[in-house]
């Protein structure tokens, strides 16, 4: 019994289903002050996320990861390639609107990048190389920055997106400049950053917890639910298992067989590669998806997958970890 594997449920993960309830419930919260005060405190907190994501990185840590550049390559390319690359498969064979919607709210998941809190502690539990999942999952998120954008672009309408400029003008002023204050300032506040580090990823859930509301709120006062029914939804659950599965088991399949990765990097490969970061996504999403009432609907897809791979990949980070104990590595 003692040797069982356990997973209790996420409490982001509850916490994130009742910011969905108290949008149904009061939705008319997000007009306060004409909507004005929920939108400034969300830009607010962004801004304040990534200002304590640049007192975090750690300069040392991602150095002493660098070396090995042919990890690095394949992750970033699982993570901005392979993943879009499967949905757009399914591309051809969307007709209708609702069809389009829904094949959109999943490449917008495609296109995100590795959540980094996550990863790093995955990797950590299976005995994986933590230095490299640190550089990958931080590089990532970086990274994203540039190319999700960039790979949404292709899909929406100009409108929807509130113009390209505007929307890199926003990630600049909320994302790029407050994580290069945060790296200007690392030396003065990063020991402050690291010793409250549980507290600041708190803050991040809470911004994250607030955009969630904020979007399904506005999908709520415009009852873009009315017309999804029972199908939509079992179909969004299916469609997200099987995206897992499928990048899963071929990002395995090249680390392991193509790649020929040692164990702790197939490890680090394995687990930063396949996850998608809800912080980055609820970010983005507010430029990408800019006034669009149907936000909600866009971001099923990434909060049910981001629930499924902790609990996937938790499971399998306990056993990896539990195996390597055993056999004394």
């Amino acid at each position: 019994m003692r040797n069982r594997l356990k997973w209790k449920l996420d409490g982001f993960i509850v916490a994130l289903i009742a910011m969905i309830i108290l949008a149904y419930i009061y939705p008319d919260l997000v007009e306060i002050g004409n909507g004005r005060f929920i939108s400034v405190l969300s830009s607010v907190g962004i801004a304040l996320v990534f200002f304590f994501y640049g007192l975090k990185l750690s300069f040392s840590e991602i150095k002493a990861g660098m070396k090995n550049w042919k990890l690095h390559i394949s992750v970033q390319l699982f993570t901005f390639i392979l993943f879009p690359v499967l949905v757009l498969l399914f591309r051809p064979f969307v007709q209708t609107e609702t069809q389009e919607q829904f094949w959109l709210s999943f490449y917008f998941l495609a296109a995100l990048p590795s959540t980094v809190t996550s990863s790093v502690v995955m990797v950590a539990i299976a005995k994986g190389n933590i230095p490299a999942a640190i550089f990958n999952a931080s590089i990532s998120g970086l990274i994203g920055v540039l190319m999700t954008p960039l790979l949404m672009h292709f899909f929406l309408e100009v409108t929807e997106v509130n113009m390209f400029a505007e929307l890199y003008l926003g990630l600049l002023l909320e994302v790029i400049l407050p994580v290069i204050l945060g790296l200007f300032l690392q030396k003065y506040w990063g020991n402050w950053a690291h010793k409250y580090g549980k507290s600041l990823t708190k803050f991040d859930k809470a911004v994250v917890l607030l955009i969630v509301y904020n979007s399904f709120s506005e999908s709520f006062i415009s009852d873009v639910f009315h017309a999804i029914g029972t199908s939509y939804l079992l179909s969004l659950f299916a469609g997200v298992i099987l995206l897992f599965f499928i990048s899963y088991g071929l990002i395995f399949l090249i680390l392991k067989f193509v790649l020929k990765f040692n164990r702790e990097d197939r490890i680090t490969g394995l687990f930063c590669g396949s996850k998608k970061s809800l912080t980055h996504g609820s970010v983005f999403a507010k430029f990408i998806f800019a006034n669009n009432p149907k936000l909600g609907l866009y971001f099923l897809p990434l909060m049910v997958y981001h629930a499924f791979q902790i609990f996937v990949v938790s499971i399998i980070a306990q056993r990896l970890g539990k195996q390597h104990e055993e056999k004394g590595y």
